[in-house]
């Protein structure tokens, strides 16, 4: 499987040339009454901070019902990274961590550089952490953070996102969860990682979370500033029209672009392709 088939990064850059940018967002009175209705339930959970102790999956140890494909690409994977999710977790997060580090690989072999191994970590809008084991095992880091602002959030077993995310992470060095709004997280790093990041508001209000808290500009600034010289921010985005938005805010906050990929042989279906991208600092 070649390169060529897996990504196509033309439109993406077509787009940042052109300079194609969403404007500012201006909020509906019912985006803002379901944003006071989140809001609420927000502060709740960041009051309470509602922990029912660590919660661990019960690794499947076997993947079944894959696809050919998905199970040829599968154990590419295994190959390259000496990897086996399913040892560790259940059988649709297993895939999940694939899919993750699949995409992953797929951006970095159309970059055509190295992939930084080591050094220092950060993943912004890490939600429970699921998947932690995907990041590790693809930057091998020293230092693994995974960084999330409603940490607190109750699942129907009676969990909470924090006690996922210490399952999540248990076994692997270096790595922690932390509940923080990244906007205001000091802390250098060699490699950020955003999977999604909220660019315009309507996915955050999707997400059941506040306006209040959908602050990008700040967000990118952030993660200009942590960014050591050298450094390398990866993004990834929910198709052309999201990553067009993203990008201006990497541009405003002094980002410089390095490469995109838009997969198209993906483990997992999507709605739309995602657009994965990688900024430098310097």
């Amino acid at each position: 499987m070649t390169t060529e088939t897996l990504c196509s990064d033309s439109g993406f850059e077509q787009a940042l040339a052109d300079g194609r940018l969403s404007d500012s967002p201006r909020y509906t009175v019912s985006q803002r009454l379901r944003s006071c209705y989140h809001a609420l339930w927000y502060s709740l959970g960041e009051q309470l901070r509602w922990s029912r102790g660590v919660y661990c999956e019960q690794p499947v140890g076997h993947i079944s019902r894959l696809s050919r494909g998905q199970q040829t690409r599968i154990d590419l994977l295994r190959r390259r990274f000496d990897a086996r999710f399913e040892e560790h977790c259940a059988a649709l997060t297993s895939l999940k961590n694939y899919d993750y580090l699949d995409m992953l690989d797929q951006a970095w072999m159309s970059y055509g550089q190295p992939r930084p191994v080591g050094g220092v970590v950060h993943d912004v809008g890490a939600s429970n952490f699921w998947y932690a084991r995907a990041l590790h095992t693809f930057f091998q880091p020293v230092e693994l953070t995974g960084v999330e602002v409603e940490g607190y959030r109750i699942y129907s077993n009676g969990y909470s996102r924090w006690d996922n995310a210490q399952g999540y992470v248990q076994g692997l060095s270096g790595t922690k969860f932390l509940v923080a709004d990244y906007a205001g997280y000091v802390a250098p790093a060699d490699t950020i990682v955003a999977w999604y990041p909220f660019v315009t508001p309507v996915p955050v209000l999707a997400w059941r979370m506040p306006l209040g808290l959908f602050a990008p500009q700040a967000l990118f600034s952030r993660l200009a500033s942590n960014l050591n010289l050298g450094g390398l921010f990866v993004m990834v985005n929910q198709g052309l029209e999201e990553a067009e938005c993203a990008a201006g805010f990497c541009r405003e906050a002094g980002l410089l672009f390095r490469s995109s990929c838009q997969p198209r042989a993906l483990l997992r279906a999507r709605r739309m392709p995602p657009v994965i991208s990688i900024w430098s600092r310097g």
